[in-house]
């Protein structure tokens, strides 16, 4: 997982419960880096899961209102550091996509060991985008944090509802719709 992921998760944390509680939550995950990463280093994703569930314990916010926080956070960091990628798009289904084959290609050019999920998409009309997740490492939500900051990027009110879970939560299938 690259260390983008790692520094930016801290930096949320930092941010919402100050360094104190970082240092413990670093501490009690008993991580191999010790907390130590750089934005583009590659790390093992079981140091990623660590740190969620040390921070699930100590706070007792659910690991998937976790996930999709820091989706929402991770979002502002892409379109501050990526901007390029939001300009090229007229609204969030647009955005979304190409997630696959426009952004996941840009991101693998700078950074050719990322492994990203997998998306599939299907307009299923004007306003419904079906999307699909594929992932080993069962972040949805995540990826949910991430859609629900693109429809309010793109100033598109909507909902994201889960249609289908399969394996464990490697394949997860959105339903988006949109407003009007």
């Amino acid at each position: 997982m690259k260390g983008i992921v790692f520094t930016e998760f801290l930096e949320m944390l930092e941010e919402k419960f100050g360094y104190a509680f970082v240092d413990q939550i670093i501490n009690e995950a008993n991580l191999p880096h010790q907390g130590a990463y750089t934005s583009v280093g590659t790390y093992p994703h079981q140091e990623m899961i660590s740190l969620i569930m040390s921070v699930h314990f100590q706070s007792q916010i659910p690991v998937d209102d976790l996930l999709k926080t820091f989706g929402n956070h991770l979002f502002g960091v892409f379109k501050k550091s990526y901007a390029v990628f939001f300009d090229k798009f007229t609204s969030a289904f647009d955005m979304l996509e190409n997630i696959e084959n426009h952004i996941h290609v840009e991101v693998k050019k700078l950074y050719p060991d990322a492994e990203l999920p997998r998306f599939e998409t299907e307009r299923t009309n004007e306003n419904c985008l079906k999307m699909t997740y594929y992932s080993d490492r069962k972040m949805s939500a995540l990826a949910e944090g991430l859609i629900a900051s693109t429809l309010e990027h793109f100033h598109q009110k909507g909902s994201i509802n889960i249609a289908k879970v399969e394996n464990e939560g490697k394949i997860v299938t959105f339903i988006i719709k949109t407003e009007g």
